[in-house]
């Protein structure tokens, strides 16, 4: 390009010194009568100034000459006379040669000055633009790409970038043995010509190539080639096609290693055409420069790579891997990770419970933050929770003894801040919603800590917002939690939800949730697809928190499948809890199992008329399990015991455990149910 323009320069001066002196002296003919020889002179003299000022020291010479002739020949009388022999032809003709020279000169110093400063400065002002562009993303591939985009055209008229895959992949580096290859893959490159394929200098796909140790390559020191035609020793640095690259018109290229803490992270690769000036080794500096930024960028982004798929591949784990099968509601649900700007992870959990009596518990929380911390806080609290659900609590209970949990994780925290422990303070503001949906009551009860409350979308297409007391975020403590209950029609959609999914930097919590409900009344074949189109709807690409969706359609538990029965308090009338079992079972086809059966339900009617307080309430449920439930009005809690030979009792729910596949206890406001569960018979 400056080539170019310095010929352009020289041309125009050149034509410049040939032509000005005599236009100017045939302007001053008509006046040539009047007017002095010396202010002729002096008039020459300031176009032969102006013509050297340029700089150009022939174009300077040949102007002297031109002006001495035009001048003795149109204004120093006699005119049309020039004579080689007159001295003061002569000391005119050294005169303006003399002038010509100085200014010459000093104009060619002077651009030779302001050249190198204008470079001086090009480089200064490229290396700060290349500072500020790369670096500002965390991305390996878009790190590349801000180095093409502010190297072309400006320092090279292709460039293109060749990363390790497993530098892509946030893996180690390893170290260039001498024999070694390393597999790359290249993520940008730009040229001048932007129409053009650029097929000769690669394409935008995987590939390996030796790394080159010729001349300290693999050690981090550049490659200079200045004229490719007429060398042999670079196709080894490049994987690309040379024949190609010479006949798209390649003149020179330089080629620098990206190394990150001793290890091979890629090549960068500075193409000139044969339309620009060849690389010199005052560029190689530069080209060392602008990769070794890239370098460190490209390094950093692998390490937050790595440390974002190490965070991801916690918090998946720790999330359901797939949803239990359960009778009580069909379920789909999305979860997406926060944006890079967040280190892409966070504390958003969801999670689907099978309950005993077919009941089953949806949960949605959120760990204010982002990061390891708040991904180990989730799954310290996703566990609690369902321990805290094994017990069969109800939702607001639940949530209080999770408040508690939160509370002393706090404590424990705050000491091990106290004592220099940075890394021990989490972040633990958390919220969480718990629901048990029951199909055989079809009724949903629910329990919020500083959680939104979620959207019910009815069969007839209506969606409400469920209205009820959201109590605090976990972790205030000594605040209450209320359990609020509801019954729903069957088929209707709960859509459970965190905040990262309503509300973010472009739209405000109230304008969330009516673009959440609004997107909830559209139409759709499936949950699944009920899920796309909330996401596809009010998913931006500025997420700044973790986005979690849970879709649960209730079922109901028809009357056929469902007996119950309340049984007098009275020893008596175990006989009579045995006989109705047995028909029912009868009436199911369930026969092979009235035997196991008819023992569970005489033990637990027992129990419950011994230890308890009326009324007894028997209940048999026919589900994927065939369950008996045993309820009454007193709160204390049966205990598994062991029996000594000679006690005479002790062993009923011993005898319970031995035969069913699962049993426990829950608690309702008044009294308690023990139930059990056995495997129905193969068909």
């Amino acid at each position: 390009m400056s080539s170019m323009q310095g010929l352009r320069g020289s041309s125009v001066a050149l034509v410049s010194a040939l032509v000005a002196p005599l236009l100017v002296c045939l302007a001053l003919v008509p006046f040539r009568d009047g007017f002095p020889d010396f202010e002729s002179a002096l008039v020459l003299m300031a176009v032969l100034v102006a013509v050297a000022a340029q700089g150009y020291r022939v174009a300077g010479l040949i102007a002297a000459v031109s002006a001495t002739v035009w001048l003795d020949f149109f204004l120093i009388s006699p005119w049309g006379s020039l004579s080689v022999a007159s001295s003061n032809d002569r000391w005119t003709l050294l005169l303006m040669l003399g002038t010509s020279v100085v200014v010459s000169e000093l104009a060619a110093r002077g651009r030779s000055q302001r050249r190198r400063a204008l470079r001086a400065h090009g480089r200064l002002e490229l290396l700060h633009d290349a500072g500020m562009a790369i670096g500002t993303t965390l991305d390996a591939e878009r790190t590349a790409q801000k180095l093409t985009e502010v190297a072309v055209p400006r320092f090279a008229d292709f460039v293109t970038v060749d990363l390790a895959v497993s530098v892509l992949h946030g893996g180690e580096p390893e170290a260039a043995q001498e024999e070694d290859r390393t597999e790359v893959r290249r993520v940008a490159m730009a040229g001048i010509h932007e129409h053009h394929p650029l097929h000769p200098v690669g394409a935008l796909d995987g590939f390996s190539f030796a790394v080159p140790q010729a001349n300290g390559f693999s050690h981090g020191r550049a490659q200079l080639e200045s004229d490719l035609p007429a060398s042999t020793a670079w196709p080894p640095l490049v994987p690309d096609d040379a024949a190609g690259v010479l006949d798209y018109g390649m003149r020179s290229l330089i080629v620098v290693p990206l190394r990150g803490r001793g290890a091979l992270l890629g090549t960068v690769t500075f193409w000139r055409t044969r339309h620009t000036e060849p690389f010199t080794q005052a560029d190689v500096s530069d080209a060392e420069e602008l990769a070794a930024k890239t370098a460190v960028a490209v390094d950093n982004a692998r390490r937050y790579t790595r440390e974002r798929n190490t965070a991801l591949t916690l918090q998946r784990s720790l999330l359901p891997q797939w949803l239990p099968e359960q009778t009580a509601v069909d379920v789909a649900s999305r979860y997406l990770p926060a944006g890079p700007q967040t280190a892409g992870v966070g504390g958003d959990w969801y999670d689907v419970i099978p309950l005993s009596g077919c009941r089953v518990a949806l949960v949605v929380g959120d760990v204010v933050g982002h990061g390891i911390n708040a991904s180990a806080t989730m799954g310290r609290l996703r566990t609690a929770v369902r321990t805290l659900a094994d017990v069969d609590l109800p939702p607001d209970e639940l949530i209080t003894h999770l408040d508690d949990l939160v509370m002393h994780v706090t404590d424990d925290q705050q000491e091990g801040r106290a004592e220099g422990d940075a890394a021990a303070a989490g972040e633990l503001g958390a919220t969480c919603l718990y629901a048990v949906y029951d199909p055989v009551a079809r009724s949903c009860t629910m329990a919020s800590a500083g959680h939104p409350l979620p959207f019910v979308l009815t069969p007839d297409g209506k969606v409400e917002q469920v209205q009820g007391f959201v109590g605090p975020p976990l972790g205030f403590g000594g605040l209450p939690f209320e359990s609020l209950e509801f019954r729903p029609p069957t088929g209707s959609v709960l859509a459970l939800y965190s905040n990262g999914l309503v509300q973010s930097r472009e739209r405000d919590l109230d304008e969330g949730l009516a673009a959440l409900r609004h997107t909830l009344a559209v139409p759709v074949a499936s949950l699944e697809a009920a899920c796309d189109t909330v996401m596809h709807t009010l998913v931006t690409h500025h997420m700044d928190d973790d986005i979690t969706l849970l879709l649960a359609r209730t079922r109901a538990l028809t009357a056929d499948r469902v007996a119950v029965w309340e049984i007098p308090a009275d020893p008596a009338m175990v006989v009579r809890a045995r006989k109705l079992a047995v028909e029912q079972l009868d009436a199911w086809g369930l026969w092979e199992s009235a035997f196991v059966t008819e023992l569970l339900v005489s033990e637990l009617v027992t129990n419950a008329i011994r230890h308890g307080e009326p009324p007894v309430e028997l209940r048999l449920i026919r589900d994927s399990a065939l369950i008996c439930e045993v309820s009454d009005a007193s709160s204390t809690a049966p205990h598994l015991r062991r029996a000594r030979d000679f006690d005479e009792g002790g062993r009923g729910l011993l005898l319970v455990a031995q035969l069913s596949q699962k049993w426990g206890t829950r608690h309702a406001a008044v009294g308690k149910t023990i139930w059990c569960e056995q495997k129905l018979p193969a068909e």
